[in-house]
């Protein structure tokens, strides 16, 4: 094995080389877990303000299911899609496994959880006025919803991106439902896993400083939202 200083300096040279196999791995990650994202956190939203503005039978059983799916392994969820999935399973008829659709529905049954106890959070401590005042200005239940949305947009933002860092590192689900196929369902972490068991660690250090460089950036993002709802707090 080559000193950990030239296998850092041959990752970097691979993206700044724009290796092909190495960018396609990077594209299939980043494409699948954006549309994994987009999908979910419409309903995940809508869920979270039914959750807070609603009283019904159930309710708190509910709550407590979201916030239990939170420690779900990613490959138990993974192995559940999988059996769903597979040709003896209910929708195996769809011949979804090993696609990148399989891996987003992974995706989105991971940052759902997520997104629904944050938006839930965010919700709870909202000023209740903005909602009733629309309300009785005449706004529709959807815009009365989206004037919510509004007033929240730092703390919901910030729940988008906790979810979004959630599903963009797991690597459980994705191995069982995709099938870690290359140019098609290989994405960061199956490629890491993949690779390093191999022997080819400048890859995976080239991925590896990939999520290194996005964990850092979502981090900064977590860090202005909460400045500035403290600073939104304070005015």
């Amino acid at each position: 094995m080559q000193s950990l200083t030239a296998t850092t300096l041959e990752a970097i040279s691979l993206l700044l080389s724009g290796d092909a196999k190495l960018w396609s791995i990077i594209a299939v990650s980043f494409s699948t877990t954006l549309k994994a994202i987009l999908i979910a956190t419409p309903v995940a939203f809508v869920v979270g303000c039914a959750l807070t503005l609603l009283r019904f039978p159930g309710r708190w059983a509910l709550i407590s299911l979201f916030n239990s799916l939170l420690s779900v392994p990613t490959v138990v969820v993974g192995l559940l899609l999988y059996l769903l999935l597979s040709r003896s399973g209910p929708f195996g008829d769809l011949r979804l496994l090993f696609t990148d659709t399989a891996m987003a529905l992974g995706q989105i049954a991971l940052a759902f959880p997520v997104l629904v106890a944050m938006s839930l959070a965010c919700f709870k401590g909202a000023d209740r006025s903005a909602w009733e005042t629309a309300r009785t200005l005449g706004a529709s239940p959807l815009r009365a919803f989206g004037t919510l949305i509004l007033e929240l947009r730092y703390g919901l933002a910030a729940a988008c991106i906790a979810a979004y860092g959630r599903i963009i590192s797991e690597v459980g689900c994705s191995m069982m439902v995709g099938g870690n196929i290359l140019n098609h369902t290989r994405n960061i972490p199956t490629a890491i896993a993949l690779e390093t068991s191999k022997g080819e660690f400048a890859q995976g250090i080239a991925l590896g400083l990939v999520l290194l460089l996005l964990a850092l950036g979502l981090n900064i993002c977590i860090a202005y939202l909460h400045r500035r709802v403290e600073g939104r707090a304070e005015c």
